[in-house]
């Protein structure tokens, strides 16, 4: 579940989603929406997605894996006096706002939560540049709201990409490459099997001698 962080290369198989799939042999049924947001009042387009909270379509799942409240803050407030918006994502202490309320209605439903932070651009600018201290701060406040439930995991992204390292990135230095979509679901997959116990398949142990894909069980939901 989420916004174009998670969407990016779905449609060519090299999506966060994918990459999570072929790590942990498992299925991933990805829902995720370039644009989404928390905050959407279209009935239609947000029921198809474009509402990241409607994205959840019910259903037993082990973990739910979710990115989300960018598009809130930089569509919503061009990233400038977005005190009053974090507020209504998430407060200071994690307790309250439209993320804690997705997070505490997933984990009634019996699964592990994982909120995912979003991509760094250090050592080069980016358009969003001037959201970094909003990005920061959403970064924290997710992280308290996880402190309080060993059922909810926040896994930052913060220090994924080196230093003026170009290739995360997509041309627009905002969006994931295909490269960075790998990190990311590499760094998701790892958190997942060592809270599971699993093994994480390498990227070229994914596909058996014949080339066939292992069978898979419907568990794992970004």
């Amino acid at each position: 579940m989420g916004d174009s962080l998670f969407a990016m290369h779905k449609f060519v198989g090299h999506s966060v989603g994918a990459t999570l799939r072929q790590a942990l042999s498992e299925p991933v049924v990805d829902n995720s929406i370039a644009g989404a947001r928390f905050f959407y009042k279209l009935p239609i387009t947000g029921a198809i997605g474009l509402s990241i909270p409607k994205q959840h379509r019910g259903g037993a799942w082990d973990w739910v894996v979710i990115n989300g409240g960018g598009n809130d803050l930089w569509l919503g407030c061009g990233c400038m006096r977005c005190e009053r918006r974090m507020d209504r994502l998430i407060s200071r202490d994690g307790r309250r706002g439209a993320i804690p309320g997705l997070v505490s209605r997933l984990r009634q439903s019996g699964a592990q939560v994982i909120f995912v932070g979003y991509l760094r651009t250090p050592g080069v600018t980016s358009p969003i540049e001037h959201c970094a201290d909003e990005g920061n701060e959403l970064d924290a406040r997710v992280a308290r709201l996880a402190a309080l439930d060993l059922g909810v995991h926040f896994v930052s992204l913060a220090d994924l990409v080196p230093f003026g390292d170009l290739s995360y990135h997509a041309a627009d230095r905002i969006h994931p490459s295909m490269k960075g979509s790998r990190a990311i679901g590499q760094r998701i997959a790892r958190l997942i099997a060592e809270t599971e116990g699993m093994a994480v398949v390498s990227r070229n142990a994914a596909q058996s001698q014949d080339g066939s894909r292992p069978a898979y069980r419907p568990q794992r939901r970004p």
